[in-house]
């Protein structure tokens, strides 16, 4: 395998306390050496990219994607979702089960393995599902998908409702030293069109209270404490200051030894609820948009270690899923092309947090969360996994030119600044936007995301 050389960067490696300008070189895709190359070597079978003025950090990580194969492939494919992942900077990605069928046993946990190979794109974990069918009722061959790679499990899209199953499967995942995520939604207080409240009155819209949230996330705290608080315990898509506040104090609980995480999405950290005013259904989310100080209370959590990982919850549909009235649209939008400028305007451009913090929350904390060896540092022998980030590129989000096979998306249109201008996984260049930056070697360098689309079979 052919030599990379990145010169000129900020190296930013939280996992080993790095921050500084220097050199990485990747051969044989692992991380050969860490530091100034006097003479970096530029031929056939060795590249130098120049990261000047960028920076330079382990490849992005996100720990909750929908990628929808299989079942329903109109809406994204495993390769189109890891040609999406590429084209935003990510070089590993964790998909969620709520496929047709689940992936709930060890044979499609193998499938959506073999097919991101096919791909060759990003690096794609599957996320077995707690319960068969994810209906809630039997738990799902939990030790045999761990077996076979499943990096966690969850029954994203819906919470567990029955807290005797959900006792169970604290019990089991545990064993596997497997993380459990769970989508924390009461179904009797949940499932409404929009945050509960006066403006979900006033236009007529089913509410959706912060409680249905909060509910789940207090009973399972106590079922994982009264257990001993053996499993790891990862609360997907946090949207409530409310929550915040019960993770912090569960995080602080020295004594309940309670082992447990969250996560932020882009959307909960720049939209409010106010935006469904217009009916849009690109603003139609699960869980909601909530209200300005449920942001602010989500930013404070990032702030202070509360919330430790950054996700995109990418979840593409079809026109025909969205282009509906509001209460008959589907839930979600995409993520992956876009999360990593969106991150940028609520969090470093507001000055909550620094740039080695964003790397954190979307590297080594994924990485850890997941077991996912070899990832999330730059160390010598690490995976050669990299992104390279232009922090001060500006330019406007066009959901036709993003890699997804879908096109939901509130965020078209934004001008916005901050992008991964290369994403390099094992040491092979699958996305290089300033193709002006890399010597040596083949031309075959993708530049944008649709181009990443030709070459895979979607």
């Amino acid at each position: 395998m052919a030599r990379l050389t990145i010169i000129n960067g900020r190296v930013i490696d939280p996992g080993n306390s790095i921050d500084e300008q220097t050199d990485l070189v990747l051969e044989d895709g692992k991380v050969a050496s860490l530091g100034r190359v006097s003479k970096p070597e530029v031929s056939a079978g060795s590249r130098v990219l120049d990261a000047s003025g960028c920076i330079v950090c382990p490849g992005l990580i996100d720990v909750h994607v929908h990628f929808r194969e299989p079942g329903q492939e109109e809406k994204e494919t495993i390769a189109t979702g890891a040609a999406a992942a590429v084209a935003g900077g990510f070089t590993s990605v964790c998909c969620m089960p709520n496929t047709q069928p689940a992936l709930d046993d060890d044979s499609r946990i193998e499938f959506v393995t073999r097919q991101a190979q096919r791909a060759g794109l990003a690096n794609v974990y599957p996320i077995g599902a707690i319960t068969k069918g994810r209906e809630g009722k039997e738990l799902a061959e939990i030790v045999l998908m761990a077996a076979s790679g499943a990096v966690g499990f969850s029954d994203d899209g819906i919470g567990v409702a029955s807290a005797g199953v959900m006792a169970t499967a604290l019990t089991y995942i545990a064993m596997t030293g497997k993380v459990l995520m769970q989508h924390c939604e009461d179904p009797e207080l949940g499932g409404g069109s929009m945050n509960a409240g006066a403006l979900a009155t006033r236009l007529g819209l089913a509410g959706w209270p912060r409680v249905a949230e909060e509910l789940m996330i207090q009973r399972d705290i106590m079922l994982n404490r009264a257990q001993g608080s053996r499993a790891r315990y990862h609360v997907q898509h946090l949207s409530s200051g409310g929550s915040v506040e019960l993770v912090r104090r569960a995080r602080a609980d020295e004594a309940g030894r309670v082992s447990i995480t969250a996560e932020a999405s882009p959307h909960h950290l720049l939209l409010t609820e106010e935006s469904c005013a217009t009916y849009d259904p690109n603003y139609k989310m699960n869980p909601p948009l909530r209200a300005q100080r449920d942001i602010d209370e989500l930013i404070e959590g990032i702030k202070d270690g509360t919330i430790t990982v950054l996700a995109t919850d990418h979840a593409p549909h079809t026109l025909e899923d969205k282009q509906v009235e509001f209460t008959a649209a589907a839930y979600g939008i995409l993520g992956l092309e876009c999360a990593l400028p969106l991150y940028i305007k609520s969090l470093i451009d507001t000055g909550a947090i620094d740039w080695p913090k964003l790397i954190e929350m979307m590297t080594v904390n994924g990485a850890e969360l997941c077991g996912l060896t070899g990832k999330g540092k730059l160390n010598v022998g690490a995976d050669a996994d990299v992104t390279v980030i232009d922090p001060k590129q500006s330019w406007t989000i066009d959901v036709n030119q993003f890699a997804s096979r879908s096109r939901n998306c509130p965020f078209d249109g934004w001008n916005v600044t901050g992008r991964a201008i290369a994403t390099i996984v094992g040491g092979d260049v699958k996305l290089a936007l300033d193709s002006g930056r890399v010597k040596g070697g083949d031309s075959s360098v993708c530049a944008t995301g649709q181009a990443l689309l030709q070459t895979v079979a979607v």
